[in-house]
């Protein structure tokens, strides 16, 4: 039983990487950063998703600092252009008063990505900062048929979504966002 487990294991892998050959190689990317006290010569965050995303090859459309108002966010998520792929937003996701992407951008998703947020508050608790992952409400979805991923603006929840979950899938979940599109 255990060998014939394996197999299944190895043939189910083989046929996600068969499926994933057909991902883009570069996706275009919009990077927003959410803040009341940074601006873009001092937003480590945003310059280090910017970094993470062309060191695989992906173009940055766009990349905007922006206060922590709701319809500030929800003004640049509907006009980026149908050019940006994915929309990489981090800041304002806690719990203070003024944390409010979360408010902004879930009303605007078509669909979410539960794991999204759930992993990522697993692999905070893990390999970052340990119960305090419960304050994070990292969120993921599509939006006009778009990926748009929000996260903590510290410097090391970008490190860890950007390297554990988000360079990992971005080109699968493009792909899949845009499959249906090709075929109206």
């Amino acid at each position: 039983m255990l060998e014939r487990q394996k197999i299944l294991r190895l043939e189910v892998l083989t046929l996600l990487r068969d499926h994933r050959k057909s991902s883009p190689k570069a996706v275009t990317c919009a990077i927003l950063t959410v803040s009341d006290t940074r601006n873009k010569e001092t937003d480590k965050s945003g310059k280090l998703i910017k970094s993470f995303l062309e060191k695989e090859g992906h173009a940055v459309h766009a990349y905007d600092v922006i206060p922590d108002e709701k319809a500030d966010i929800q003004a640049y998520l509907n006009n980026y252009g149908k050019e940006v792929e994915a929309v990489i937003i981090n800041g304002g996701t806690g719990i203070s008063h003024r944390d409010v992407t979360i408010e902004a951008v879930k009303p605007l998703l078509e669909k979410e990505l539960p794991g999204f947020g759930e992993l990522f508050r697993m692999l905070s608790y893990q390999l970052d900062i340990g119960s305090a992952s419960i304050l994070s409400r990292a969120i993921a979805g599509v939006s006009q048929n778009r990926i748009v991923f929000a996260i903590p603006g510290s410097s090391g929840a970008v490190r860890l979504a950007m390297e554990k979950l988000i360079l990992l899938e971005l080109r699968h979940l493009v792909m899949e966002v845009r499959k249906d599109l090709e075929r109206k």
